[in-house]
């Protein structure tokens, strides 16, 4: 089967190819020499046999819902950083796994809305043809519109969404969403949300927050208790969780991890969570063989110093997808 698969998408943009640049080895050795850039609107996209894995880098560029949640704007312009980062690497993927950039999703006119519907879209295309999306944020309110694309891609399979977070999310949709609402968003439109969130931090969770999450029978982890010497308990409740659902949605906002990794945020944590337990339970999720789908958002590079969220953010993506590939 071949496809256009962004015709009808009034704010995609396509791929810029001229920011994966760099050293040349000639044989792949880059990941800027390994990817390959696609424009929805004329590409032909074919389905994907699945005995070939292939991960497609998007941008979600959106601050909207950033803005009405009273954050501080920029996150928007992320994912153009990230890609930069991201061509930089070496190299270590397998050669018959296909990695793509296919451009991105823009917010226009602060139609939020658009945005979300658009982004579910595509997400719904991505799964019909066999390729694993990984998308940059942009603000939080992306995890609605992507779980919805998967959701209408499996609308009879049970999605659990495992989130890397210092809040919940769970915000009450008062008048429009935000980007403190997208797991209420998604349990209202679906009567139901299968949710573990990882990194909770109580200081920035109302008493509310917590009682909603109660009512939902969301599952959390605080941010003093994910830690790797907290694993085995970790693990415990992550198994629990992923032989509960048929397939998995990570996403992963990087304000969850402490500031002294991720200072390039909307909201920088002072305690926050560490690389090594979110790379370990990576992992696991990826072990598993049931994750189709993943986010990183919230990256915001005006406040990046020396782009150090920038490469977390890259070499998350990579992880993600170097695990993955061996599943």
């Amino acid at each position: 089967m071949t496809e256009k698969i962004a015709t009808s998408l009034s704010n995609y943009l396509q791929s810029d190819a001229s920011i994966y640049s760099g050293r040349r080895s000639g044989e792949q050795q880059y990941l800027h020499e390994k990817i390959h850039c696609l424009d929805l609107r004329k590409d032909i996209v074919l389905e994907t046999p699945k005995e070939i894995k292939k991960y497609a880098l998007a941008g979600y560029l959106c601050d909207e819902g950033v803005r009405r949640n009273l954050g501080r704007v920029g996150a928007a312009n992320g994912s153009q950083v990230v890609r930069k980062v991201f061509g930089s690497m070496a190299n270590h993927l397998r050669e018959n796994t296909h990695l793509l950039d296919i451009g991105s999703i823009q917010c226009t006119n602060q139609n939020l809305e658009q945005a979300q519907d658009e982004m579910a879209t595509l997400i719904f295309q991505l799964h019909k043809h066999n390729i694993f999306p990984i998308i940059i944020g942009g603000g939080h309110d992306l995890s609605f519109a992507h779980f919805r694309g998967i959701k209408e891609y499996y609308p009879n399979k049970k999605i659990g969404i495992i989130n890397f977070d210092a809040h919940f999310d769970l915000r009450n949709l008062e008048t429009v969403g935000n980007s403190g609402t997208p797991f209420n968003q998604i349990a209202k439109r679906f009567n139901t949300i299968d949710y573990l969130c990882l990194g909770i931090n109580r200081t920035a969770n109302i008493p509310q927050l917590f009682k909603t999450a109660t009512e939902l029978e969301v599952q959390y982890i605080e941010d003093y208790e994910f830690t790797m010497n907290n694993y085995e308990a970790i693990k415990r409740m992550l198994d629990g969780f992923v032989n509960s659902v048929d397939y998995v949605y990570v996403t992963i906002d990087m304000d969850g991890f402490s500031a002294a990794y991720a200072p390039g945020v909307s909201a920088p944590s002072a305690i926050g969570f560490s690389v090594d337990i979110v790379l370990r339970v990576l992992k696991d999720i990826c072990v598993s063989k049931k994750l189709v789908s993943a986010d990183i958002v919230e990256f915001n590079p005006l406040f990046d110093i020396d782009n150090r969220t920038a490469k977390l953010v890259s070499q998350l993506a990579y992880f993600i997808i170097s695990q993955s590939e061996k599943a």
